[in-house]
């Protein structure tokens, strides 16, 4: 076993290098002094000062990096029972990469690989976790065959610790991993933009670049290879991959509560309500999001039993009709019950405004559920939210950014793997009008910030929904919610159109009106497609 033995003594130059626009800096290990993140943008770093040396490995516990492949029988569901058997064989599983569908190497003939990879902590050895790894993947059905053919799971250890490892039957890194781009994009999620400690100041230096591993992924095509042929980011829902990068996707709403602040009591009946999921539908819903439960300010909360009390009869009601077939339905729910039992009656998408911070337990459940889960942004809970404690920010984007990626840490760390969120910057929700313009339009930024901590989290899909919200009528002057479309629509296509930016805007918008947001979002995409068009000619 090995571990690095001599600290070095000076720091390291501090750097700006650009990944799409994040700034990371890189501290020495062993260095007393903490580096300043105001660097020239003309400074490198140099990885290549970090040696390591071979000696025993006495800490108790190592933080690894695993990568996971899969391309043979149910990919998505071999990637969930590995993590289940990893978890059990004793590492504890603390980041997740996201999920991309990729071309074969090497042996090319041969189906599309699923490639992630997990980052997390364990007190096993080297070479016990690759006798682990090795029994999950016979577990899982692996045997053994031609070398980088088809296989139901594949699990490399890329990063042990600090450590540098060559045994006969055990290499890290990975020997291969630097000519990888489906090891290198889920590798790069797994760390932050702003690197701070010393376990990824190592993994940098085993790249032998002065930009680490941020500069092997640009040598490999970076961020503009996302989406083209071979490499695509995806999300699994239902039974399909979802690549949200293709358009903007739109979620209808249907309110069943008395009380909601645009169309309470309208929708009460189980006829009325399925007849509002077929006009959803008929002006091209791609989600619908059913919500029993009001969640506008001060709005009273109703218990587990009353918020199914409501929801069961419709969702039985909308699972029976044709319309619904190829359509996703999202449950709008903070209680772990109602989500459990949405979903086992058919609901896709966990949709909780509170990010697990009303029920804890929810976490937990969408986990084992196996389902996408929207985090949302929001202080307190409706009752306090618009509260005076929680209305104050110094900068609403940034305190945004850090609370939602608390949020989605916490969701790894009971068993939501990254490559199965969604994230809310909660226009309406804890923010007064200036807060709800200033995140709309600063998406990217929101982004940008989740990425200096994690740069997987700054690609998840966004989902906003400004619909008919307050800030809208009293920009407007409409009293009346059903006015707002309009203001709707103007809001709505700020945050899409942030997607003019690199790192990019909103890829889910929730409307009460689908049809005008339908076209709002096909206008925006348009938009986005011609400028990357012209932008490629430019380069060209």
């Amino acid at each position: 076993m090995f571990r690095i033995k001599e600290r070095v003594k000076w720091m390291l130059p501090i750097a700006k290098h650009q990944l799409k626009g994040f700034p990371f800096a890189i501290t020495s290990k062993g260095s007393n002094r903490r580096p300043s993140l105001r660097s020239s943008a003309n400074s490198t770093v140099n990885f290549s000062f970090i040696r390591s040396f071979s000696v025993s490995v006495h800490s108790p516990e190592q933080e690894v990096v695993i990568a996971l492949g899969s391309n043979v029988g149910d990919r998505v569901r071999n990637f969930d029972n590995a993590l289940n058997l990893v978890k059990k064989s004793g590492v504890t599983i603390t980041r997740h990469g996201l999920l991309y569908e990729t071309a074969p190497a090497y042996v090319i003939d041969q189906p599309l690989f699923l490639n992630s990879a997990i980052r997390g902590t364990t007190k096993l050895g080297p070479h016990e976790l690759l006798n682990v790894l090795k029994q999950v993947e016979k577990d899982l059905g692996r045997t053994d065959g031609v070398r980088y053919g088809p296989r139901p799971i594949d699990l490399d250890i890329l990063f042990y610790g600090e450590s540098k490892i060559e045994s006969e039957s055990l290499t890290i890194p990975h020997e291969r991993i630097w000519e990888r781009p489906f090891v290198i994009a889920p590798l790069v999620d797994l760390i932050g933009s702003s690197v701070g400690n010393e376990i990824e100041s190592s993994w940098h230096s085993f790249s032998r670049c002065n930009g680490g591993i941020f500069e092997i992924w640009e040598k490999l095509g970076g961020e503009s290879s996302i989406g083209k042929e071979g490499l695509r980011r995806v999300l699994p829902v239902k039974n399909c991959l979802w690549d949200w990068s293709k358009k903007t996707h739109v979620m209808g709403i249907l309110n069943l509560t008395p009380d909601s602040f645009s169309d309470g009591g309208k929708f009460q009946r189980v006829e009325d309500a399925v007849s509002h999921v077929k006009l959803l539908i008929s002006e091209g819903a791609d989600i619908v999001d059913i919500g029993a439960q009001s969640t506008r300010p001060f709005g009273s909360r109703l218990s587990p039993a009353e918020e199914l009390e409501r929801l069961i009869p419709v969702l039985d009601a909308i699972m029976q009709i044709p319309e619904i077939e190829g359509k996703l339905l999202s449950i709008d729910t903070f209680y772990s019950e109602v989500a459990f039992e949405a979903v086992n009656r058919g609901v896709h998408i966990v949709n909780d405004v509170s990010g697990g911070k009303i029920d804890p337990k929810i976490l937990s459940v969408v986990g084992d559920l196996e389902v996408p889960y929207v985090i949302m942004h929001m202080r307190g809970d409706p009752l306090t939210m618009q509260s005076k404690q929680n209305l104050q920010y110094e900068d609403v984007c940034k305190e945004v950014a850090c609370e939602l990626y608390s949020r989605v840490s916490e969701a790894e760390l009971a068993g939501i793997p990254l490559w199965r969120v969604i994230i809310d910057p909660g226009i309406g929700f804890s923010k007064k009008l200036e807060h709800n313009l200033e995140t709309l339009m600063g998406l990217p930024s929101i982004r940008r910030e989740i990425g200096k901590r994690s740069v997987g989290g700054s690609h998840l899909p966004i989902l906003v929904g400004p619909s008919r919200k307050r800030f809208l009528g009293e920009i407007c002057n409409r009293t009346d919610p059903v006015e707002r479309d309009p203001a709707t629509i103007a809001a709505v296509t700020a945050g899409i159109l942030g997607g003019a930016n690199v790192l990019g805007g909103a890829n889910v918008i929730r409307v009460h009106n689908v049809g005008y947001g339908l076209d709002a979002a096909k206008v925006c995409d348009a938009l986005l497609k011609q400028r990357k068009a012209t932008e490629n000619v430019r380069q060209a």
